[in-house]
């Protein structure tokens, strides 16, 4: 038989002893008034019954020997699957356009400020196909010309340089281009048969322009002109080639 509690409760007679962590046990006379905790507890069952009903189904109950299911393998395998093809999915779907369609032109890049880096150790082809240290020339203006013969900015060139610095012409191939100097600033035309300084620079020929490098006595690459379209675009830089 119980004991009865500090109140002077104890089990009813036949049962035994409740654990003490439960206090007291009130049993009510009408069951009606457990309906809610009854309706929680089926609820939780069914929850339960639920819950290892999927489990048995996908195949992640523990097997009998302790080690992990079959299937749980398989199902990280799946989602890794899923995530990257929904991945690849956000990345290549085609979107709409803003613009009502119409495609997005990128601008040519425009004149580099300030230094920018050191010119290649290059040996170019000169006139009589022989090697010539393009680091030889310096300070100078070098307009690369592999796109077009571009006369005009060569004249430019060569009429607003100051003493001392010289203007260098690099056509592609072997085909060295002469052309006339002035008295102010001699032209040095030379070849780039390897394309080396356009892959240096990162920069593809435009037809019908050229591109313009200057770069000071200690080999500083300080402007570089994509599309040369005038001697303003670098007037500004050329005392910095004289200094």
């Amino acid at each position: 038989m119980g004991m009865p509690d500090a109140e002077g409760h104890g089990p009813p007679d036949g049962l035994p002893d409740l654990p003490p962590e439960w206090g007291r046990v009130v049993v009510p006379d009408d069951a009606s008034a457990l309906a809610e905790e009854a309706r929680q507890l089926r609820r939780e069952l069914r929850r339960s019954r639920l819950r290892a009903t999927w489990r048995r189904r996908l195949g992640l109950t523990p097997r009998a020997d302790g080690r992990p299911p079959l299937a749980l393998p398989v199902l990280i395998l799946v989602v890794a699957v899923l995530t990257t093809l929904g991945g690849l999915a956000a990345v290549t779907w085609p979107r709409s356009s803003r613009s009502g369609g119409s495609p997005t032109v990128v601008p040519y890049p425009a004149a580099t400020p300030a230094t920018i880096g050191p010119l290649p150790a290059l040996d170019l082809v000169g006139a009589d196909d022989t090697p010539v240290p393009l680091r030889a020339l310096l300070p100078a203006v070098i307009l690369l010309v592999d796109a077009c013969a571009c006369a005009d900015r060569v004249a430019e060139a060569a009429s607003v340089v100051p003493p001392g610095v010289s203007v260098v012409t690099v056509a592609g191939g072997r085909d060295v281009r002469p052309i006339p100097s002035t008295a102010r600033a001699p032209v040095r035309a030379l070849a780039d048969p390897a394309g080396g300084l356009r892959a240096y620079l990162h920069l593809p020929a435009r037809p019908g322009a050229a591109t313009a490098l200057l770069v000071d006595r200690e080999g500083t690459l300080v402007r570089v002109v994509p599309v040369l379209n005038s001697v303003e675009e670098y007037r500004v830089d050329l005392a910095r080639l004289a200094g």
